[in-house]
């Protein structure tokens, strides 16, 4: 970036360049030949500059309030223990199938109340009576561990 640069806000995903609402710094002939031209961006005048700042900070509070909702997602999860799923068993204490993480968000749904996707659950490969650590990613910064218990029906 050199000293001539301009600044634009993108009104458009641009690859290599930013996303929708970033402010970047570009060369002042990419930014009159091609970037003004086709829409995909505009000059980056204070009143702009204030209002990305201000698109910024909505999305920050926004960000922190669904970081605390799974937080406290997190917390409803792991105080309630028991997590128990009954499963038909042969010798061996070996299963008849597997437990899956749908089987587990039931689980979850039917012990606390509160909705888990079950694409958010990690889990190892459960072949085997006893107990299990599986993980629920919440949040990008949350994720709680509840310990499952398989015993056989």
């Amino acid at each position: 970036m050199s000293k001539r640069d301009v600044q634009v806000m993108l009104t458009k995903d641009v690859s290599k360049v930013g996303k929708v609402g970033d402010l970047v710094k570009v060369a002042p002939g990419y930014a009159r030949n091609y970037l003004l031209p086709q829409g995909l961006a505009i000059l980056a005048t204070p009143g702009v500059i204030k209002e990305v700042e201000r698109r910024k900070e909505k999305e920050r509070q926004r960000q922190l309030e669904l970081r605390q909702a799974a937080e406290r997602i997190r917390d409803a999860i792991t105080t309630i223990g028991g997590y128990i799923i009954k499963k038909k068993a042969g010798e061996n204490n070996t299963l008849f199938g597997t437990v899956t993480a749908a089987e587990v968000a039931e689980l979850i749904q039917a012990r606390t109340n509160q909705t888990i996707d079950r694409r958010e659950i990690t889990m190892p490969d459960i072949k085997t009576v006893g107990t299990y650590d599986v993980t629920i990613k919440l949040h990008s910064e949350v994720s709680a561990t509840i310990k499952l218990q398989v015993v056989p029906e």
